[in-house]
Order: C-alpha cells, then structure tokens, then sequence
C-alpha cells in the first residue's frame, strides 16, 4: 500500500467519522492539513518549504488528475 492510498483510507474515515457527529467536510479538510503541516514540520521542513509545499498542490488542483504529484 503506497503512501497516498494510506493516507486517503484515513482521510475518508475520517470524513465517516465526522459525517456521524454531524462534522461538515470543510473542517475536516482543514484539520487534516494542519496535521499535514505537523507532520512536514516533524522532519525538519522549514515553514517557507512547507508553505512552498501547500502552494504548490493549490496551484495544480484539477478535477481531471490525482492531487497528488511527483515531487522530487
């Protein structure tokens, strides 16, 4: 199991769990990428690095492509 999908199959039971106590989907999303942020901060990323990480993905959203993408 790679990375993303680990990280999807906790993310949608997050959304199942918060759906179930009435949680909208908008706060879950922001809460999961503040623990993306910990999680980038845990290694040593620098907050430019994180921020430079966070505008990135914005930047390539497209509902026609996985969000994901190579990184080096």
């Amino acid at each position: 199991m790679s990375a993303y999908q680990i990280a999807a199959k906790h993310a949608q039971a997050a959304l199942a769990e918060a759906a179930g106590r009435s949680i909208d989907a908008d706060v879950v999303g922001r809460a999961l990428i503040a623990e993306a942020i910990r999680a980038f901060r845990s290694v040593g990323r620098s907050n430019a690095d994180i921020a430079a990480e966070l505008t990135a993905s914005a930047e390539n959203l497209d509902d026609d492509e996985p969000m994901a993408f190579m990184r080096p």
